[in-house]
Parts: C-alpha cells; structure tokens; sequence
C-alpha cells in the first residue's frame, strides 16, 4: 500500500536526516580507509621509490655503476646526516650528474633515505661501555682534555671541538684515539715555544705559517702574529694529545670518558650510529 501524503510528508524529513548522517559518515571514513587502502610500509615505499627514481644509475644495491657512485659503501655518504642527503635529493648536485627531484614529496623523500641507510648496512649497535658523569669528571679534571678540546660550549679552544664527535665515531675509535694516539710528525701538531728578539715568548699552536710569519693560538684562544725576522728562537714540545693516556688513565676511565662523549652526542644506548673506517685523533 502506497504512504498517504501525511505519511509522506512525516517521513521525508526523517529520510533525509539519515541520508544526511549516512553520507557525512562515508564521507569521514573515506578518506581514512582509501588512506590504509593505499598505505604501504615504509621500507617498501622507500625501495619502490628508490628502484624508479635511483637506481637507474646507482644500482638497485646502491653500489653504483657506470653512471654514478658508490653510495651504500661510500664513507662520505655514510658519514652525511640524514637531512644533507634529503637536501641532496631533492636539489641535486650542481655541476655534477645528480639531478634534482623536485616532484619527490618530503615523506617520499624520507622513506628514500632511510632505505638507503638500510642498504649501507654500516650501522652498529652502541651501549655506554662506563659512566657519563664519571666521564666528565675526568674529563674536565683528572685528564684536562678541556685544557684543548671544548666540548658542548665548555673547554679551550686550540684542539677541535668534539661536541659531535660520537656521532660519528664508534667506540673502539674513541677509545684508541684517546689510548694510542697517532702521533703528529708536523709542528701545526705540537706546542711550540716562540721567543722574540725583544725577548717575548709565546706558547702556543701553529695556526699559519708562510715565509715570513707565524700565526699562533694560545691555549685561551688567543691568536698572535709573529714575524720571522723577530724571532730569536722557535721550538717545539709535546704534540698537543698527550701520548700516556692509555697507562695514566684505568680502562673504566677510558670508558667513563668514552660514554661522556656519547651522551654529549646524544648517543643513546643502544642507538645505532654511522661506524667509519677511518679517524682522526679527538
């Protein structure tokens, strides 16, 4: 039986409320579920992206070929921040064969990097070996590697800064950078004592030299310009890392010493930092 227009006219507004509810939920949940319907792991996106935007010319390994280098094995790539190689991708290198992706969106691009990380398979797993607060105890103290070294703001100025210096280094490098320091053959990597003809003396590090000048800092950062013609002598001491931490300092020193530098670093136990093959000494 057909509704009579009473009923008709009681229930079409009532009709078209539940329409109304029905569409506003579809239209919430549709984007959501189109959402998880196209959404992927980001490990899968990064190797789909990687494989048509990258691989053309760095390989589906990252190991390069005829066209472009190395860059899962490569140190220098290993050794970027993962917002330098973002940067990387998407302006290109000018001058070179890297071209800029532009069209690549920022989450693209970030799933790019990440799986590259994967493929450089260079990251290894870090626990603090000591104790952070021993660490700069003896840092600022017993050692005096704030004599040279500043370190998050604090310390001197002639030796360089390893605020980040964890972050790049793993612990077996610190460790044997601070124990067995290769030694430095040129005066630039040892104090030396300047002595003027007016009888002024000057101690510190060899910044620049040319035929006729020396520029030297003094442990308080002082620069100082000297000419050659003036100087009644020039001699040189010590290098500027002591040689004798390995037997002036115990292991657990060494390692107290070790995880302060991590946590200055913001390494954090068990993070996994880039691990070179090469170092320079702290």
């Amino acid at each position: 039986m057909l509704p009579s227009s009473r009923s008709h006219f009681v229930l079409a507004p009532v009709l078209a409320a539940l329409w109304a509810i029905n569409g506003l939920a579809a239209w919430e949940q549709s984007p959501q579920q189109s959402q998880q319907k196209d959404a992927k792991p980001v490990s899968t996106r990064g190797k789909q992206t990687f494989a048509s935007t990258c691989a053309n010319c760095h390989g589906l390994d990252g190991r390069g070929g005829e066209r472009a280098p190395n860059i899962a094995d490569s140190q220098k790539v290993q050794q970027l921040s993962d917002a330098q190689i973002s940067h990387i991708i998407q302006n290109g290198i000018p001058g070179t064969g890297m071209p800029a992706f532009h069209s690549l969106a920022r989450p693209d691009v970030q799933t790019v990097v990440t799986y590259l990380r994967s493929l450089q398979g260079t990251k290894v797993t870090l626990n603090l070996p000591g104790d952070p607060n021993r660490g700069e105890a003896v840092f600022f103290g017993k050692a005096g590697c704030s004599g040279c070294h500043m370190v998050a703001g604090r310390g001197g100025f002639i030796a360089s800064d390893l605020s980040g210096y964890a972050r790049s280094h793993a612990v077996e490098q610190i460790r044997s950078a601070i124990a067995s320091p290769t030694p430095g053959n040129d005066r630039q990597a040892r104090m030396v004592t300047a002595t003027t003809r007016g009888g002024e003396k000057y101690v510190g590090r060899i910044r620049n030299e040319d035929n006729f000048s020396l520029q030297l800092q003094t442990l308080d950062g002082t620069f100082y310009f000297v000419d050659k013609s003036d100087l009644e002598g020039l001699s040189s001491s010590q290098t500027l890392m002591p040689s004798d931490y390995g037997s002036s300092l115990s292991s657990d020193e060494l390692n107290d010493v070790v995880s302060y530098l991590m946590r200055v670093a913001n390494v954090k136990p068990g993070e996994a930092v880039a691990h070179t093959e090469e170092f320079e000494d702290p």
